[in-house]
C-alpha cells in the first residue's frame, strides 16, 4: 500500500512546483521582456532496504524559453527592443546581468538604468550629458543632441553593450534577472536592436491558464489516491485484527 503513497504525493507535490512555475509565468505575461520559466521533473529511487520498487519525483531547473517576443511601438526615444537572438547587460554588483527588457530609465544625473541596475555601455555604466534629443541606433549607439538644439553638434555618447549567451547557459536571479556562470560576457557585434519599440514577454497568457486548471485537477486526483490509499490500509488492518 505504501507503493501507492509514494506514487501520490510525490505527484502532487511535483504538480504543487509545476503550479508554481506556471502561475509566475502567468503573472508575467505582461511584463516587458519577460521569458518564461520551463519545468522539468525526473524520477528517483528511493534509498534503502525493502524500498526497491519505490520512486519518487524530483523536480529540476527546466530552464528557460528564450523564444522571442513581438515588437510594441512606443515612440519614446528611451525605449529600444532587441531584434532576434541576444541579451542587455547591466551592472549588478561585480558581475553582469542580462535582460531583455529595453526601457531605460534616467535620473537627474544622466545615468541610464534598467530594471534599477546601470545599463552597461563600452566603458562601464552609461551616464548621458544634459541633452535636447537622444536617439538609440540599430547597433545600440545613443547619439545625443546637445541642449541648445544644435544638429550639427550631435555626437554618439555610448554604445549598449549586447551579449549573446545560449540558453542553456542562463538562469535566473532572485530578481528575476538573467544571469551565467561567467561574472561577465564579451560584446557580440551580431546582436540588433529597434528604437522606440519595447519586446513584450514571449508567454501565451491561454496556454498557461490551461495548464493550470489541468495541473489544478492533477492535485486533486492525487489527494483522492492518498484518501484512497488509507481507506485501503485501514481495511488491510480490520482483516488482521479479524474485526
Amino acid at each position: 500500500m505504501d507503493r501507492l503513497i509514494y506514487t501520490a504525493v510525490s505527484g502532487a507535490s511535483r504538480s504543487l512546483t509545476q503550479q508554481m512555475i506556471h502561475s509566475n509565468n502567468l503573472a508575467n505575461a505582461n511584463t516587458e521582456g519577460f521569458r518564461a520559466d520551463l519545468e522539468r521533473a525526473s524520477t528517483r529511487r528511493v534509498q534503502g532496504y525493502g524500498y526497491d520498487s519505490r520512486f519518487q519525483v524530483s523536480s529540476q531547473n527546466g530552464g528557460i524559453n528564450m523564444a522571442p517576443g513581438a515588437l510594441r511601438e512606443t515612440g519614446r526615444e528611451l525605449d529600444f527592443a532587441i531584434k532576434g537572438d541576444g541579451l542587455v547587460a547591466l551592472q549588478d554588483g561585480r558581475r553582469e546581468a542580462y535582460t531583455r527588457s529595453g526601457h531605460i530609465d534616467i535620473d537627474d544625473e544622466g545615468n541610464l538604468s534598467v530594471s534599477g541596475l546601470p545599463l552597461l555601455g563600452e566603458n562601464g555604466p552609461i551616464q548621458l550629458p544634459p541633452f535636447s534629443q537622444v536617439a538609440i541606433g540599430d547597433d545600440g549607439t545613443i547619439t545625443v543632441i546637445p541642449e541648445n538644439g544644435d544638429i550639427a553638434a550631435a555626437a554618439d555618447v555610448d554604445r549598449i553593450k549586447l551579449v549573446a549567451i545560449p540558453a542553456e547557459q542562463l538562469s535566473k536571479n532572485n530578481d528575476g534577472l538573467l544571469v551565467s556562470n561567467r561574472a561577465t560576457t564579451p560584446r557580440s557585434e551580431s546582436v540588433m536592436v529597434a528604437s522606440e519599440h519595447l519586446e513584450t514577454s514571449n508567454v501565451s497568457a491561454i496556454t498557461e491558464m490551461v495548464q493550470t486548471v489541468s495541473l489544478s485537477r492533477q492535485f486533486e486526483a492525487q489527494i483522492k489516491m492518498m484518501k484512497a490509499a488509507e481507506s485501503l490500509a485501514q481495511a488491510g488492518n480490520r482483516l488482521i485484527r479479524g474485526s
